[in-house]
């Protein structure tokens, strides 16, 4: 039973025009090299391969190339520990209805605004980083400018590659040449590592989308070198490749906040990606693979297959297409920095609520203290906060503590946030001289003799069980 449909699976008429079979790759009297099936087993070693080198090169080339270009992350809040809503942000849904919001607020004793910040603070909690996503750029962009810069050197003096009309000259027998095999089994072996990482990379929008292309790609390159399709398999690779390693570079520049390089990489990109995806591959390439064969050959269900493949990423490019003039028309009047539209977005303060309250819920919250009426802020007061948020350092080897006094001697609310920044200081490690002693009174000390007098002339008191992390922290300020 087993052998007649394997028999029947293979048959020749099913994956070759009339007269033609899979003895033609059998034949003694030819002395060339054809494709065979055991030849495809390479791709398992080198997708490990791929595997293995990865998470090395995003170790030791990709975190030292971010800190170069001067890729950093925020500080992130996360939110207080929850049961309840954590419960329902892993079980049910991770954006609540307002009805939701409204029975979660009476179930947990918050406001209904306090459960939106939880909920925007734990969605953020959840996205990667950039450097996460830097890496990820950075490990595809090595690849693709190899891949195709290899791509072109394996086609560059064939004349398939100038007039693929004759990529079916002496079909099937096309002799394999060496830089052909390495060529797919390598391009192989890179998007079955995909799809074996899909699981830790970043999940963008098109993530459904990205795993049919990777599939799609898979298959074709599989069923292209198995009836011997690998000249037009070739032309297909190094076309998508020509646009990838652009694009992921310019994502590179993104994450480093370099706006003009990023926005002209983009543009080359999306100029790029319009020329080889929606007018050489389907012009000149699936024509080839479409039009061309039926003057040759009278249709089959091999050529059917392999075209309907064409056509399934022919669409992928049209939906791709539609994302990155979407993302070229938000700059083209100079609106900022390119965004990725298939990244979600961190979520802000004003997103969801108007930001006020402290947004902790009384059964979590710790920490109480009342914010004072807001006036008129100078600008070391925006100093003041932007170094508060870690998006301000100092320069000339200064250090934090003398780059904060310096801040404080010229603000106009120095000493309402002294109070504030006093309970910051344990609360935030990623300053290290301010903000990592477990005890604030240090710090008190040290600002009060620097400024001359008091700056804690009102009442309050503050203690802390951890140095880090607002959910030990215990103060009161009046």
């Amino acid at each position: 039973m087993l052998s007649w449909l394997n028999k029947c699976l293979w048959a020749d008429w099913i994956w070759f025009p009339e007269g033609h079979g899979w003895a033609d790759f059998n034949d003694p009297k030819d002395d060339i090299v054809l494709p065979h099936a055991p030849d495809l087993w390479a791709f398992i070693p080198i997708a490990i391969c791929f595997l293995v080198i990865r998470p090395l090169f995003e170790r030791w080339v990709a975190i030292p190339l971010a800190s170069v270009l001067g890729v950093s992350d925020k500080r992130r809040v996360f939110p207080p520990l929850n049961s309840t809503l954590e419960a329902y942000f892993c079980n049910i849904s991770k954006h609540p209805t307002q009805s939701s919001l409204e029975k979660l607020s009476k179930q947990t004793s918050c406001s209904v605004q306090q459960v939106q910040r939880w909920f925007r603070q734990r969605r953020n909690q959840d996205r990667p980083s950039k450097i996460k996503k830097f890496q990820e750029a950075s490990w595809r962009f090595t690849f693709y400018l190899l891949a195709f810069f290899a791509g072109l050197a394996t086609l560059i003096d064939k004349p398939w590659f100038y007039d693929m009309t004759r990529m079916w000259d002496n079909f099937p027998k096309m002799p394999i040449l060496q830089s052909q095999y390495w060529y797919y089994m390598t391009e192989l072996g890179f998007y079955v590592s995909l799809i074996v990482s899909v699981a830790s990379d970043v999940k963008r929008k098109d993530f459904k989308e990205q795993i049919v292309h990777h599939v799609a790609t898979i298959v074709l390159l599989s069923f292209s070198w198995l009836v011997n399709y690998v000249r037009g398999g070739t032309l297909i690779m190094v076309v998508h490749d020509a646009a990838d390693y652009l694009m992921e570079s310019a994502k590179m520049f993104n994450y480093a906040g370099w706006k003009r390089t990023c926005n002209c990489i983009f543009t080359v990109f999306a100029v790029v990606f319009i020329i080889t995806r929606l007018f050489i591959f389907p012009f000149c390439i699936l024509h080839a693979t479409c039009v061309y064969p039926l003057t040759l050959y009278k249709p089959f269900f091999g050529f059917y297959f392999f075209n309907g493949l064409l056509i399934l990423l022919l669409a992928l490019h049209v939906f791709w297409a539609v994302l990155i003039l979407r993302m070229v028309i938000k700059f083209l009047p100079g609106n900022g920095i390119v965004e990725d539209e298939r990244s979600d977005k961190e979520e802000t303060e004003s997103d969801e609520e108007d930001g006020s309250g402290n947004g902790k819920c009384p059964e979590d919250q710790h920490g109480t203290w009342e914010p004072r009426p807001e006036e008129p802020r100078s600008q070391p007061d925006y100093m003041l906060l932007e170094w508060m948020h870690g998006q301000l350092s100092p320069k000339n080897g200064k250090s934090d503590t003398i780059f904060f006094v310096r801040i404080m001697s010229h603000s106009s609310s120095k000493w309402e946030y002294m109070n504030i920044l006093a309970v910051d200081i344990l609360m935030t490690a990623d300053i290290v001289q301010m903000r990592s002693s477990p005890s604030p009174q240090k710090h008190r000390h040290t600002l009060e003799s620097t400024l001359g007098g008091n700056p804690f002339h009102q009442s309050g008191t503050c203690s802390s069980s951890h140095p880090h992390g607002p959910r030990h922290t215990s103060c009161t300020l009046v």
